[in-house]
């Protein structure tokens, strides 16, 4: 029922223009709550939202692994929980990694689509886990790159994604091979350290940084950060889990959701960045829309 991403763009714009609307908005949704598990390297992550609009009430429990030595376990593991809010009873358990890719994917989607420059010929994707597959796939089907590129530390993977993938993707020798000339980059690491430096980047360009979750991971350098339009889809979640935003210090221009709602305008002529941490109600519209689905073909 995600098969196409792009079915979910209207319901996410929705949600991060409702979001960004405080309670007027009907989104409730803490910060998500994360519990390190220190003996082997992993966190789990809890982030619980309601949405008034769409009348949904969801939790996902998401664990994310820094450093597998079995690399056939994905780093991000999810399962999200979608309840009845009239009585609170359990309607579906669906599985979150496929949501989280899928509406993570479309995010960056709608980034991109308000703050990307109008001539934007070439893509660049740091990074060849899942992430990379998804976004590859909703920004292929959104949008007309003339080369698309892509780089990650494990060249063999980047390889795998260029010959798994329909259509042509140049695999790069470096990420600043990969990042000049780019128009819109998109950083889809488990980097914990900066691999996206801020004078490889043309201009203009636009990027989607959507790994370093956590507080003391970067993906960004500081002059990337400073120098540019920053965008973000909470205020109070990068400020509490982006390394990128906490430790270079840099000033958050807007939410995606205030761009939406046309509070605040895109800048697409600047350089721009979208720190992406996903949020909640994100996996609550998504959640949503793939149970209705189902429950409409039985």
């Amino acid at each position: 029922h995600l098969h196409r991403a792009s079915l979910l763009l209207p319901a996410l714009e929705a949600a991060l223009a409702n979001f960004s609307s405080g309670a007027a908005g009907g989104v409730v949704q803490p910060v998500r709550t994360v519990v390190p598990v220190p003996r082997h390297g992993g966190f789990l992550g809890v982030m619980p939202a309601y949405s008034a609009a769409d009348d949904a009430l969801t939790t996902k429990l998401v664990t994310f692994y820094e450093h597998k030595k079995d690399s056939s376990v994905p780093s991000h593991q999810a399962t999200v929980l979608l309840f009845d809010p009239r009585n609170g009873s359990l309607k579906a358990v669906l599985d979150g990694s496929v949501i989280t890719a899928k509406r993570t994917a479309a995010v960056s989607a709608i980034a991109t689509k308000l703050l990307m420059p109008a001539f934007a010929e070439v893509l660049c994707i740091l990074g060849a886990g899942v992430q990379a597959y998804s976004h590859y796939d909703i920004f292929m089907e959104m949008f007309t790159f003339k080369e698309v590129r892509i780089w990650n530390r494990t060249k063999e993977n980047a390889v795998k994604f260029a010959n798994s993938v329909h259509g042509p993707v140049r695999v790069c020798s470096s990420a600043q091979d990969a990042v000049t000339g780019a128009d819109v980059i998109i950083t889809v690491t488990m980097a914990t350290t900066p691999i996206l430096f801020g004078d490889w980047v043309k201009p203009g360009a636009h990027i989607n940084a959507v790994g370093a979750s956590r507080p003391d991971w970067r993906e960004l350098d500081d002059e990337l950060m400073k120098n540019s339009v920053l965008f973000v889809d909470s205020r109070e979640a990068a400020l509490t889990e982006s390394g990128d935003v906490i430790l270079s210090g840099a000033e958050i221009f807007a939410e995606l959701g205030e761009v939406l709602k046309g509070t605040k305008p895109a800048l697409p002529e600047k350089t721009t960045v979208f720190k992406s941490l996903g949020m909640a109600v994100e996996d609550t519209v998504a959640a949503k829309y793939v149970y209705d689905s189902w429950s409409a073909g039985n």
